[in-house]
């Protein structure tokens, strides 16, 4: 199993966590898995507040990011599906 060094998991200080990227700079797929990781996280609990604050503030910020790139992909298959239906 392969270890995770992010920051989030490996018990990164409130710091630390401004000096990732912005989740608006992450792809679907990054924001999701960093996601997974603070949720976790938190869920283990025994963190400091002000660590545990800043884990949730990322947290919100990257859960909208995936929220954005749904609606994207939402609204790409909405397009296809009305262009096919108004050739058929």
């Amino acid at each position: 199993m392969a270890r995770d060094d992010s920051p989030a998991a490996a018990g990164a200080t409130a710091g630390d966590l401004a000096d990732l990227p912005a989740p608006s700079t992450l792809g679907y797929e990054q924001a999701r898995d960093e996601l997974v990781r603070v949720v976790a996280a938190l869920e283990a609990g025994g963190t400091p507040l002000e660590r545990s604050l800043a884990l949730w503030e990322r947290g919100e910020a990257l859960a909208s990011r995936c929220e954005e790139h749904l609606d994207g992909a939402r609204r790409r298959l909405d397009e296809a599906t009305s262009a096919d239906a108004d050739r058929g």
